[in-house]
């Protein structure tokens, strides 16, 4: 009775007539509190802060906290945003259910290993580790440990490659271009570890088969790792993918065009804005604005175009209400960590190359 008795405290107005739905009000938001997972946050820089900041709003979520070893920084961000910040990390995975690593990421596998094997679920940024060998560590904790673990790549989130991609089928040439203004944050990777890897993993989700071999050059500018990249990747199907990565660009790009039997379709991931180029048999009778082509054996084909519509989310609010999902349904995440490796392998075989220069 203390609740009620607060209410009419600070309320003289309330009447008894409310009570029952002030009450209904109370125990439902106590039920839903019951049902959200405990979460926690390890890293408060740039992107930890909007982790915070979406976990806090969710209704999935329970905000429990966060670590960063930056005790200063850790300070402001507990008075500004009353975010309660844990004294040690080992503190703050205690008291969760799922524990979301956002640290650089050389420090990715001291920090997911320490939640794994405290059997708590695992979100973890992109890469998903420093290196393979930490991911496949880190993949055989997880089984062991029997946790939930999932990749924040983000891009597959993205509301104009979802809008297209089951009407991805068999792809044949991916072409795609990640192009940034120079920014000193993420410089602590290659190029392709900060921008490329999220189209290795975009076009991996879609095309169906094993990688092959992987062709590669990388130029530093003004980073001591590669600033530009290009890589070509051989898929055992025939499938070849092409990706170009720069982050001292102009002007920002984010583009890919999947290429495959009768159709094209392009997605521009800045611009959130996607189309689908389709042929078909072209009928006997055309109309008049009928797009027509005939081939050297007089094949006629008819051109015509489809806008999908695309719906406006939140991609990293989805990513992470998704994780909550596999959680509570013990499925398997969007994006595995299986997944996050094989990208991750991907993107080591293209680095290697680098170094045949």
């Amino acid at each position: 009775m203390e609740f009620y008795a607060g209410i009419s405290e600070k309320n003289e107005s309330v009447n008894h007539e409310h009570r029952p739905h002030i009450f209904f009000k109370f125990y439902y938001l106590c039920a839903k509190q019951d049902h959200m997972l405990k979460a926690g946050v390890l890293g408060a820089g740039h992107l930890g802060k909007i982790h915070l900041k979406l976990i806090n709003q969710s209704n999935r979520y329970e905000l429990i906290g966060f670590y960063d070893a930056d005790t200063e920084a850790s300070a402001a961000i507990e008075e500004e945003f009353g975010y309660k910040s844990f004294p040690t990390m080992e503190s703050l995975i205690e008291a969760c259910d799922m524990i979301d690593v956002v640290t650089p990421t050389v420090a990715h596998f001291d920090c997911a290993e320490k939640v794994v094997t405290a059997g708590k679920h695992l979100f973890i940024e992109k890469p998903i580790t420093h290196t393979v060998e930490e991911a496949n560590n880190l993949l055989a904790l997880a089984r062991k440990h029997k946790v939930k673990g999932q990749v924040g790549q983000v891009e597959r989130f993205n509301p104009a490659f979802m809008a297209v991609k089951d009407m991805i089928d068999n792809p044949m040439f991916v072409e795609s271009h990640r192009l940034a203004e120079f920014n000193p944050r993420g410089t602590d990777v290659s190029v392709v570890l900060d921008l490329m890897i999220h189209d290795i993993d975009a076009i991996l989700s879609v095309v169906d088969s094993e990688v092959k071999n992987v062709h590669a050059s990388g130029v530093s500018v003004i980073s001591e790792t590669p600033d530009i990249a290009n890589a070509r990747i051989e898929f055992e199907n025939g499938c070849v993918a092409n990706l170009t990565a720069s982050r001292i660009s102009m002007k920002k790009m984010r583009k890919a065009r999947f290429f495959q039997r009768d159709a094209y379709i392009s997605v521009d991931f800045l611009e959130k804005t996607c189309e689908v180029v389709k042929m078909k048999d072209a009928p006997k009778d055309p109309d008049d604005f009928a797009m027509i082509l005939t081939n050297a054996e007089g094949i006629k084909k008819q051109i015509y175009f489809d806008n999908p519509e695309v719906e406006s989310n939140n991609a990293i609010l989805d990513e992470l209400e998704t994780f909550a999902d596999a959680i509570e349904n013990n499925t398997t995440p969007v994006v595995s960590l299986q997944q996050g490796t094989n990208a991750l392998r991907v993107a080591m075989q293209i680095i290697e190359n680098f170094k045949k220069l």
